[in-house]
Protein backbone atom coordinates (compact mmCIF):
# COMPACT_ATOMS: atom_id res chain seq x y z
CA UNK A 1 0.00 0.00 0.00
CA UNK A 2 1.44 3.25 -0.93
CA UNK A 3 1.69 5.93 2.13
CA UNK A 4 3.74 8.94 1.74
CA UNK A 5 4.12 9.43 -1.92
CA UNK A 6 3.13 11.24 -4.64
CA UNK A 7 -0.16 9.29 -5.65
CA UNK A 8 -1.26 12.44 -7.86
CA UNK A 9 1.87 12.22 -10.24
CA UNK A 10 2.33 8.12 -10.30
CA UNK A 11 -1.89 8.34 -10.85
CA UNK A 12 -1.60 10.37 -14.01
CA UNK A 13 1.22 9.06 -15.31
CA UNK A 14 0.17 5.40 -15.17
CA UNK A 15 -3.42 6.48 -17.00
CA UNK A 16 -1.47 8.53 -19.39
CA UNK A 17 0.13 4.76 -20.57
CA UNK A 18 -3.47 3.43 -19.88
CA UNK A 19 -4.79 5.79 -22.30
CA UNK A 20 -7.94 5.91 -19.87
CA UNK A 21 -9.87 8.38 -18.60
CA UNK A 22 -7.25 10.58 -16.51
CA UNK A 23 -9.74 13.58 -15.56
CA UNK A 24 -12.55 11.20 -13.86
CA UNK A 25 -10.00 8.70 -11.99
CA UNK A 26 -8.14 11.10 -10.65
CA UNK A 27 -11.64 12.99 -9.59
CA UNK A 28 -12.60 9.90 -8.29
CA UNK A 29 -9.06 9.38 -6.60
CA UNK A 30 -9.19 12.35 -4.34
CA UNK A 31 -13.33 11.68 -4.28
CA UNK A 32 -12.05 8.21 -2.43
CA UNK A 33 -9.08 10.29 -0.75
CA UNK A 34 -11.97 12.77 1.15
CA UNK A 35 -14.16 9.75 1.91
CA UNK A 36 -11.40 8.19 3.92
CA UNK A 37 -10.76 11.49 5.71
CA UNK A 38 -14.26 11.49 7.04
CA UNK A 39 -13.82 7.84 8.12
CA UNK A 40 -10.98 9.00 10.31
CA UNK A 41 -12.48 12.34 11.41
CA UNK A 42 -15.55 10.47 12.33
CA UNK A 43 -17.63 12.72 10.46
CA UNK A 44 -20.34 11.60 7.87
CA UNK A 45 -20.79 11.76 4.06
CA UNK A 46 -23.42 12.43 2.01
CA UNK A 47 -27.02 11.68 2.07
CA UNK A 48 -27.45 8.31 -0.21
CA UNK A 49 -30.74 9.97 -1.83
CA UNK A 50 -28.38 12.78 -2.80
CA UNK A 51 -25.30 10.88 -3.89
CA UNK A 52 -26.30 7.76 -5.15
CA UNK A 53 -25.46 8.67 -8.52
CA UNK A 54 -28.97 6.49 -9.94
CA UNK A 55 -29.94 7.91 -13.53
CA UNK A 56 -26.52 9.15 -14.60
CA UNK A 57 -27.00 6.78 -17.92
CA UNK A 58 -23.49 5.35 -17.54
CA UNK A 59 -23.00 1.87 -19.58
CA UNK A 60 -24.31 -0.40 -21.58
CA UNK A 61 -27.75 -0.88 -21.46
CA UNK A 62 -27.73 3.08 -20.67
CA UNK A 63 -27.66 3.79 -24.71
CA UNK A 64 -23.64 3.79 -24.41
CA UNK A 65 -22.19 0.49 -26.55
CA UNK A 66 -18.95 -1.04 -25.15
CA UNK A 67 -18.61 -0.35 -21.95
CA UNK A 68 -19.51 -1.14 -18.37
CA UNK A 69 -23.40 -1.06 -17.21
CA UNK A 70 -23.20 1.13 -13.99
CA UNK A 71 -25.81 -1.56 -12.44
CA UNK A 72 -23.33 -4.74 -13.82
CA UNK A 73 -20.51 -2.81 -11.11
CA UNK A 74 -20.25 -4.11 -7.54
CA UNK A 75 -17.53 -4.16 -5.09
CA UNK A 76 -15.72 -7.24 -3.07
CA UNK A 77 -16.44 -5.81 0.63
CA UNK A 78 -12.94 -7.25 1.43
CA UNK A 79 -11.21 -4.74 -0.14
CA UNK A 80 -12.50 -2.52 2.35
CA UNK A 81 -12.20 -4.56 5.41
CA UNK A 82 -9.47 -2.11 7.10
CA UNK A 83 -11.60 0.18 6.98
CA UNK A 84 -14.47 -1.32 8.13
CA UNK A 85 -13.68 -2.56 12.03
CA UNK A 86 -16.44 -0.96 13.63
CA UNK A 87 -20.53 -0.40 13.59
CA UNK A 88 -19.33 3.52 13.02
CA UNK A 89 -16.70 2.56 9.69
CA UNK A 90 -18.93 -0.24 8.39
CA UNK A 91 -21.79 2.66 7.96
CA UNK A 92 -19.44 5.25 6.62
CA UNK A 93 -17.80 3.10 4.39
CA UNK A 94 -21.65 1.94 2.57
CA UNK A 95 -21.84 5.77 2.66
CA UNK A 96 -19.29 6.21 0.58
CA UNK A 97 -19.95 3.61 -1.37
CA UNK A 98 -23.61 5.06 -1.97
CA UNK A 99 -22.09 8.44 -2.58
CA UNK A 100 -19.47 6.45 -5.31
CA UNK A 101 -22.73 5.20 -7.42
CA UNK A 102 -22.35 1.70 -6.10
CA UNK A 103 -25.35 -0.19 -6.59
CA UNK A 104 -24.28 -3.73 -5.41
CA UNK A 105 -21.61 -5.25 -3.61
CA UNK A 106 -20.29 -8.39 -2.85
CA UNK A 107 -19.90 -10.21 0.99
CA UNK A 108 -17.42 -11.35 2.40
CA UNK A 109 -18.99 -12.30 5.78
CA UNK A 110 -21.73 -10.25 7.94
CA UNK A 111 -19.13 -8.68 10.49
CA UNK A 112 -21.55 -8.65 13.66
CA UNK A 113 -24.58 -8.26 12.48
CA UNK A 114 -26.99 -10.65 11.47
CA UNK A 115 -27.82 -10.95 7.85
CA UNK A 116 -31.21 -9.56 8.63
CA UNK A 117 -29.39 -6.47 10.18
CA UNK A 118 -26.32 -6.01 7.41
CA UNK A 119 -29.08 -6.21 4.62
CA UNK A 120 -31.11 -3.42 6.67
CA UNK A 121 -28.08 -1.12 6.38
CA UNK A 122 -27.47 -1.68 2.59
CA UNK A 123 -30.90 -1.24 1.84
CA UNK A 124 -30.85 2.19 3.80
CA UNK A 125 -27.79 2.94 0.97
CA UNK A 126 -30.11 1.42 -2.21
CA UNK A 127 -27.15 -1.03 -2.40
CA UNK A 128 -27.99 -4.94 -3.09
CA UNK A 129 -25.72 -7.71 -1.41
CA UNK A 130 -25.98 -9.85 -5.15
CA UNK A 131 -23.01 -12.09 -4.54
CA UNK A 132 -21.05 -13.22 -1.77
CA UNK A 133 -18.03 -15.50 -1.05
CA UNK A 134 -18.70 -18.65 1.09
CA UNK A 135 -16.26 -21.81 1.66
CA UNK A 136 -17.73 -24.96 1.44
CA UNK A 137 -19.53 -26.48 3.93
CA UNK A 138 -17.70 -29.79 4.70
CA UNK A 139 -21.25 -32.17 4.10
CA UNK A 140 -21.97 -30.20 6.92
CA UNK A 141 -26.04 -29.75 6.45
CA UNK A 142 -27.07 -27.37 8.75
CA UNK A 143 -23.98 -24.85 8.18
CA UNK A 144 -25.40 -24.92 4.07
CA UNK A 145 -28.76 -24.13 5.22
CA UNK A 146 -27.37 -21.22 6.96
CA UNK A 147 -25.76 -20.00 4.35
CA UNK A 148 -28.05 -20.61 1.54
CA UNK A 149 -30.66 -18.93 4.23
CA UNK A 150 -28.45 -16.10 4.99
CA UNK A 151 -27.97 -15.91 0.67
CA UNK A 152 -31.98 -15.69 0.82
CA UNK A 153 -32.07 -12.97 2.98
CA UNK A 154 -30.22 -10.62 1.02
CA UNK A 155 -32.01 -11.68 -2.29
CA UNK A 156 -28.50 -12.87 -3.53
CA UNK A 157 -28.39 -13.80 -7.33
CA UNK A 158 -24.43 -14.91 -6.95
CA UNK A 159 -22.68 -17.37 -3.76
CA UNK A 160 -19.02 -18.44 -4.70
CA UNK A 161 -16.57 -20.30 -3.01
CA UNK A 162 -13.66 -18.05 -2.84
CA UNK A 163 -10.26 -20.86 -2.11
CA UNK A 164 -8.93 -23.72 -2.12
CA UNK A 165 -5.57 -25.01 -2.07
CA UNK A 166 -4.16 -28.78 -1.67
CA UNK A 167 -1.37 -30.77 -3.57
CA UNK A 168 -3.52 -33.81 -3.29
CA UNK A 169 -5.64 -34.40 -6.54
CA UNK A 170 -7.63 -36.60 -4.51
CA UNK A 171 -8.74 -33.11 -2.11
CA UNK A 172 -9.51 -31.21 -5.58
CA UNK A 173 -12.25 -33.92 -6.63
CA UNK A 174 -13.38 -34.30 -3.29
CA UNK A 175 -14.27 -30.67 -3.69
CA UNK A 176 -15.92 -30.87 -7.19
CA UNK A 177 -17.99 -33.27 -5.30
CA UNK A 178 -18.95 -31.66 -2.38
CA UNK A 179 -19.56 -27.97 -4.91
CA UNK A 180 -21.74 -29.90 -7.37
CA UNK A 181 -24.13 -31.25 -4.17
CA UNK A 182 -24.24 -27.88 -2.84
CA UNK A 183 -24.92 -26.24 -6.01
CA UNK A 184 -27.85 -28.19 -6.64
CA UNK A 185 -28.98 -27.36 -3.35
CA UNK A 186 -28.78 -23.61 -4.36
CA UNK A 187 -30.27 -24.19 -7.47
CA UNK A 188 -33.22 -24.84 -5.52
CA UNK A 189 -33.05 -21.93 -3.63
CA UNK A 190 -32.76 -19.84 -6.86
CA UNK A 191 -29.39 -19.05 -6.36
CA UNK A 192 -26.52 -19.50 -8.86
CA UNK A 193 -23.38 -21.39 -7.29
CA UNK A 194 -19.66 -20.58 -8.41
CA UNK A 195 -15.67 -20.84 -8.32
CA UNK A 196 -13.28 -18.13 -7.51
CA UNK A 197 -10.42 -19.05 -8.95
CA UNK A 198 -6.64 -17.92 -7.52
CA UNK A 199 -3.37 -18.54 -9.54
CA UNK A 200 -2.33 -21.90 -8.21
CA UNK A 201 -5.41 -24.23 -9.76
CA UNK A 202 -3.19 -23.78 -13.03
CA UNK A 203 -0.06 -23.81 -11.57
CA UNK A 204 -0.12 -26.81 -9.43
CA UNK A 205 0.95 -30.17 -11.36
CA UNK A 206 0.03 -33.64 -10.03
CA UNK A 207 1.82 -37.02 -10.58
CA UNK A 208 -0.47 -38.13 -13.41
CA UNK A 209 0.50 -34.38 -15.10
CA UNK A 210 -3.20 -33.06 -14.32
CA UNK A 211 -4.04 -29.67 -12.81
CA UNK A 212 -6.38 -28.45 -10.37
CA UNK A 213 -7.84 -26.74 -12.80
CA UNK A 214 -8.14 -29.57 -15.34
CA UNK A 215 -9.86 -31.01 -12.30
CA UNK A 216 -12.90 -29.10 -11.91
CA UNK A 217 -13.26 -28.08 -15.23
CA UNK A 218 -13.92 -31.69 -15.79
CA UNK A 219 -15.41 -33.04 -12.58
CA UNK A 220 -17.92 -29.58 -11.76
CA UNK A 221 -21.28 -29.67 -13.42
CA UNK A 222 -21.36 -26.91 -15.79
CA UNK A 223 -25.79 -26.93 -15.49
CA UNK A 224 -24.95 -25.71 -12.21
CA UNK A 225 -21.56 -24.40 -11.10
CA UNK A 226 -20.31 -21.04 -12.59
CA UNK A 227 -16.97 -19.49 -12.85
CA UNK A 228 -16.23 -16.12 -11.05
CA UNK A 229 -12.90 -15.53 -13.07
CA UNK A 230 -10.50 -13.40 -10.98
CA UNK A 231 -8.49 -11.65 -13.81
CA UNK A 232 -5.33 -10.49 -11.71
CA UNK A 233 -4.62 -14.11 -10.85
CA UNK A 234 -5.78 -15.81 -14.32
CA UNK A 235 -3.31 -13.21 -15.61
CA UNK A 236 -0.92 -13.80 -12.90
CA UNK A 237 -0.97 -17.44 -13.36
CA UNK A 238 -0.03 -16.80 -17.21
CA UNK A 239 3.02 -15.02 -15.74
CA UNK A 240 4.53 -17.73 -13.36
CA UNK A 241 3.79 -20.46 -16.39
CA UNK A 242 6.35 -18.27 -18.11
CA UNK A 243 3.79 -18.13 -20.64
CA UNK A 244 4.66 -15.47 -23.58
CA UNK A 245 1.37 -13.67 -23.40
CA UNK A 246 -0.55 -13.70 -20.14
CA UNK A 247 -3.04 -12.10 -21.48
CA UNK A 248 -3.76 -13.89 -23.74
CA UNK A 249 -3.48 -16.83 -21.59
CA UNK A 250 -6.33 -15.26 -19.41
CA UNK A 251 -7.91 -14.52 -22.18
CA UNK A 252 -7.67 -18.46 -23.07
CA UNK A 253 -8.62 -19.59 -19.94
CA UNK A 254 -11.80 -17.50 -19.96
CA UNK A 255 -12.17 -18.84 -23.84
CA UNK A 256 -12.12 -22.54 -23.36
CA UNK A 257 -13.69 -23.12 -19.74
CA UNK A 258 -16.83 -25.65 -20.04
CA UNK A 259 -18.33 -23.56 -17.25
CA UNK A 260 -19.71 -20.37 -17.86
CA UNK A 261 -18.38 -17.18 -16.97
CA UNK A 262 -20.95 -14.82 -14.97
CA UNK A 263 -18.78 -13.12 -12.95
CA UNK A 264 -15.36 -11.10 -12.69
CA UNK A 265 -12.91 -9.72 -10.26
CA UNK A 266 -11.39 -7.16 -11.77
CA UNK A 267 -8.49 -5.57 -10.21
CA UNK A 268 -4.71 -4.94 -11.40
CA UNK A 269 -1.14 -5.63 -11.52
CA UNK A 270 1.89 -3.65 -11.37
CA UNK A 271 4.92 -3.42 -14.07
CA UNK A 272 8.02 -3.31 -13.81
CA UNK A 273 7.92 0.45 -12.43
CA UNK A 274 5.99 0.29 -9.71
CA UNK A 275 8.77 0.50 -7.52
CA UNK A 276 9.65 4.31 -9.31
CA UNK A 277 5.71 5.21 -9.07
CA UNK A 278 5.10 4.27 -5.93
CA UNK A 279 7.67 3.75 -3.43
CA UNK A 280 6.53 0.55 -1.70
CA UNK A 281 4.86 -1.43 -4.54
CA UNK A 282 6.21 -4.15 -6.69
CA UNK A 283 5.98 -5.35 -9.81
CA UNK A 284 3.60 -8.41 -9.64
CA UNK A 285 1.09 -6.19 -6.73
CA UNK A 286 -2.21 -6.07 -7.26
CA UNK A 287 -2.99 -2.68 -8.28
CA UNK A 288 -6.07 0.15 -8.11
CA UNK A 289 -7.55 -0.17 -11.59
CA UNK A 290 -5.45 1.48 -14.52
CA UNK A 291 -2.75 1.92 -12.44
CA UNK A 292 -1.26 -1.69 -13.48
CA UNK A 293 -0.72 -3.50 -16.77
CA UNK A 294 -3.41 -5.66 -17.67
CA UNK A 295 -5.52 -4.94 -20.74
CA UNK A 296 -8.94 -5.30 -19.79
CA UNK A 297 -10.48 -3.96 -22.59
CA UNK A 298 -8.77 -7.08 -24.72
CA UNK A 299 -10.46 -9.07 -21.81
CA UNK A 300 -14.32 -7.38 -21.59
CA UNK A 301 -14.20 -7.27 -25.79
CA UNK A 302 -14.39 -10.88 -26.31
CA UNK A 303 -16.46 -11.92 -23.40
CA UNK A 304 -18.60 -9.39 -21.34
CA UNK A 305 -20.56 -11.30 -17.46
CA UNK A 306 -23.40 -10.36 -15.49
CA UNK A 307 -20.99 -8.68 -12.88
CA UNK A 308 -18.16 -6.49 -12.77
CA UNK A 309 -16.29 -6.91 -9.40
CA UNK A 310 -13.71 -4.30 -8.25
CA UNK A 311 -11.21 -5.92 -6.10
CA UNK A 312 -8.00 -5.27 -4.54
CA UNK A 313 -6.20 -6.91 -1.53
CA UNK A 314 -3.48 -4.48 -1.00
CA UNK A 315 -5.24 -1.12 -2.10
CA UNK A 316 -2.23 1.84 -3.84
CA UNK A 317 -3.39 4.14 -1.88
CA UNK A 318 -6.41 3.68 1.07
CA UNK A 319 -9.18 1.11 0.40
CA UNK A 320 -11.97 3.85 -0.35
CA UNK A 321 -9.64 5.84 -2.43
CA UNK A 322 -9.54 2.30 -4.11
CA UNK A 323 -13.33 1.53 -4.16
CA UNK A 324 -13.59 5.47 -6.20
CA UNK A 325 -11.03 4.83 -8.80
CA UNK A 326 -12.62 1.04 -9.47
CA UNK A 327 -15.98 2.50 -10.00
CA UNK A 328 -14.90 4.85 -12.28
CA UNK A 329 -12.48 3.11 -14.05
CA UNK A 330 -15.28 0.55 -14.95
CA UNK A 331 -17.50 3.21 -15.65
CA UNK A 332 -15.11 4.68 -18.68
CA UNK A 333 -13.57 2.09 -20.03
CA UNK A 334 -14.13 1.02 -23.35
CA UNK A 335 -13.97 -2.19 -25.22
Amino acid sequence: MCSGHDGEGALRESLERQGASRRNLIRGAFAGAAGAAALGAGVGAATPAAAHGKGRGRGRGHGRSHEVATDRISIQLYTLRSAMTSDTQIKLVLDQLAKFGYERVERAGLYSYSAAQLKALLDERDIWASSSHDGVSNRDAAALNKKLDDANTFGQKYLNVPYFNSPDKAAWQDLADQMNTEAAAARRRGLRYGYHNHAHEFTITFPDGTTPWEVLMSELDPRLVHLEVDLYWAYTAGVNLLEADPLAFANEVIRTAPLEVRQYHVKDRHGDDALALFGDEQPGDMADLGMGVIDFPAIFRRHQVEEYIVENDTPDFNPVTTAAIGKLYLEDVEF
